[in-house]
């Protein structure tokens, strides 16, 4: 019997349940390489409801190490943070048991490789005796440039906050990108964002997109209808996130109340965990629905009029569209929103950038929901054809694993420099 190798798979957030962008892309990541080595994954855990989910990763990897990451914790590292002229958003992770887990697991089982998610998770790397494999650094996106962003939306003393945390997750995600072997990111915007602020690094950066589960999210379920029949626009995503949040409030407050001038009965509903205050209160205006957090997020795609994703701010690859787009609806987004995802405007989805834009878009639908099919079939073919799981992560194995270089893609693959 061929020897079975064994890799190690770091990770700043338990990857199950892979219901958010981060815990999606990090799962369907282990569960391809779990059908090919023994996984060591060591994770942290920052929402206490998900400890109960530790079980169904212990099934699917070899060995695994939970790490909680609280509010005390992250009081603690924000003075050592500000002592040791760190991030404060690197030094929340700090742990001495994860450091001494990972270093085992190299003593014993000499992995062929490691992958990192988060460039929270470059120390324990760093800090690893021994080392003799691949190191992959999966960034996602390039999170300094959020802060940034931030830092110019925000008063001091957050904004100073925000400034400093940019400039010191910079500085360290520039480090850490050479240490690494393989520098990884979502898109080829993010990927070129990082190359020029980083450009030592430029020959290690290579991009692997976030992909979708076609069986998952599929038009051909039998799905419970949550609007009851009424024309319905739907935005889906965490709404702790702040350019979510930002979408939409300027949705509701912008764009809905023209729309709903020349379409009285439309309704807009946004569905994801973590509505903030804000984001409750945008539910007093008349046509809107804050659902917050679902167990299955389906029926609210497969009963909406379209999938709306009315983003100011790149967010790498906004999941929400590939969703949407796997189940069959017509998406309609930003070009803020698309910054990560190379679609074909009209042919794959439609692109809205104004309240304006965004009624002449809309309104054939709206006066017509079964015009909705034809591009629906088209948006699901095109993630099917492109974004599916098993294509993109076709040629991780090369990098993971420099023995099966020449034998892990065939050169269709999107992961490309």
């Amino acid at each position: 019997m061929m020897a079975v190798d064994d890799v190690l798979v770091l990770a700043h957030r338990i990857p199950y349940p892979p219901d958010k962008g981060d815990k999606i892309r990090t799962y369907h990541v282990i569960r391809h390489l779990a059908q090919r080595y023994r996984v060591h994954l060591g994770c942290f855990v920052d929402d206490p409801n998900d400890w109960r989910h530790a079980e169904a990763l212990r099934d699917l990897c070899a060995d695994t190490y939970f790490a909680p990451v609280g509010t005390g914790r992250v009081a603690l590292a924000a003075v050592t943070a500000l002592h040791r002229n760190m991030a404060l958003s690197i030094a929340a992770y700090g742990h001495s048991g994860m450091a001494a887990w990972v270093q085992g697991i190299v003593n014993r089982r000499q992995p062929v490789g490691i992958y990192a998610v988060s460039s929270a998770m470059a120390q324990f790397v760093k800090g690893i005796n021994g080392i003799r494999c691949p190191t992959v650094i999966d960034f996602v996106d390039v999170d300094s440039d959020k802060w940034r962003l931030r830092a110019a939306q925000a008063h001091w003393p957050l904004s100073w906050i925000f400034r400093r945390e940019a400039t010191r997750v910079l500085d360290h995600d520039r480090a850490a990108s050479r240490r690494f072997d393989h520098c990884l990111f979502v898109s080829r915007s993010e990927a070129d964002k990082f190359c020029s602020a980083a450009p030592d690094a430029a020959a290690k950066v290579e991009c692997l997109p976030n992909g979708i589960d076609g069986a998952y999210f599929s038009p051909h379920g039998v799905y419970p209808d949550p609007y009851a029949g009424a024309p319905t626009l739907v935005f889906t995503g965490t709404m702790g996130y702040w350019p979510n949040q930002d979408a939409v409030s300027w949705f509701v407050t912008d764009v809905l109340p023209v729309l709903r001038q020349d379409m009285p009965s439309l309704g807009f509903a946004v569905v994801g965990r973590a509505p903030g205050r804000a984001v409750r209160r945008l539910a007093r205006r008349e046509g809107v629905r804050i659902v917050g957090s679902v167990p299955d997020v389906r029926p609210y795609l497969a009963h909406a009029l379209a999938v709306v994703a009315p983003l100011r701010h790149s967010p790498g690859v906004a999941n929400k569209i590939l969703e949407g787009m796997a189940m069959a609806k017509p998406v309609i987004a930003t070009n803020e929103a698309l910054a990560g995802l190379p679609m074909r405007p009209g042919e794959d989805l439609l692109v809205a950038n104004s309240a304006a834009d965004f009624c002449r878009t809309l309104a054939p639908y709206y006066a017509n929901p079964t015009a909705t099919t034809e591009l629906g079939e088209r948006a699901r073919a095109r993630v099917l054809r492109d974004f599916s799981w098993p294509v993109l992560l076709a040629g991780l194995d090369g990098l993971i694993n420099e023995r099966t270089k020449n034998h892990a893609s065939n050169g269709d693959v999107l992961m490309v420099r």
